[in-house]
């Protein structure tokens, strides 16, 4: 079995078997996939390391691709290996993060992968730590209610794919003549965007990148998180959040 959820910042409330009983039949070869903003890697302390412990031990494997709400410096410390056929980081035994621009086979279906958004909650800016009046820019934009991060604090520059992610997705895709089961990502393609925010949402290379997989790929379903809803936008495009459906 597989099943998908959107993102959980770190919350993994909806994984405990009172709100998913359904793991009652499940194993270790069956996987809960989470569409990005997973934050189970986020500050490194010894709560977290527990937290993540307690997900080891649930009887599932867990799955996610990076959203834009991930420290990339403390994922950045995690080796690569090949797993089903693409690169992976595992976290735990069985707790995998899934990396951008691969393909896997998992229980006999084909899965692209493709994590990254763009913040939405920076409009205000992107702080430096370092500089010499940063404490007097936070606590000023925090009495204001402004929308901002602090680089390698709560933003990461690596939320967007970089060049050599892009062209491992496409040698991938050229590999399997565009063609796969399922999609998995955290942002959607710029025309699934576009039907989301009425046109108030911003495209930017990695929309458009998904875009063409969209227009060039033949595949069964599209799951993607990022948008803080469940909804089915088209008929093979599946946003989530907080909802958990069974994919196979």
């Amino acid at each position: 079995m597989l099943y998908a959820t959107g993102d959980t910042h770190g919350n993994f409330t909806r994984l405990l078997p009172e709100y998913f009983p359904e793991q009652a039949e499940m194993t270790k070869d069956d996987y809960v996939l989470i569409c990005g903003d997973f934050g189970g890697v986020w500050d490194g302390s010894s709560k977290e390391r527990r937290t993540l412990d307690r997900l080891e031990a649930l009887p599932f494997t867990i799955l996610f691709v990076s959203g834009n709400h991930e420290n990339f410096d403390l994922l950045a410390r995690y080796p690569t290996e090949r797993w089903n056929g693409g690169m992976v980081q595992r976290i735990r035994p069985h707790i995998l993060h899934l990396l951008r621009g691969q393909v896997f086979e998992i229980n006999g279906y084909s899965f692209f992968t493709m994590g990254g958004a763009s913040s939405h909650d920076i409009a205000d800016g992107v702080l430096n730590p370092a500089a010499p009046d940063f404490e007097e820019q936070y606590w000023a934009m925090r009495s204001m209610g402004a929308q901002f991060r602090v680089n390698h604090r709560s933003w990461w520059k690596q939320e967007l794919p970089s060049a050599e992610e892009y062209a491992e997705a496409r040698r991938n895709l050229d590999r399997v003549n565009w063609e796969v089961d399922y999609i998995v990502t955290h942002c959607a393609p710029s025309s699934i965007v576009d039907t989301l925010g009425n046109g108030h949402y911003d495209h930017d290379r990695l929309t458009d990148f998904l875009e063409e997989v969209n227009q060039r790929t033949k595949f069964h379903y599209w799951m993607f998180g990022h948008y803080h809803d469940n909804q089915k936008v088209r008929d093979r495009h599946i946003l989530l959040w907080e909802q958990i459906v069974q994919v196979i």
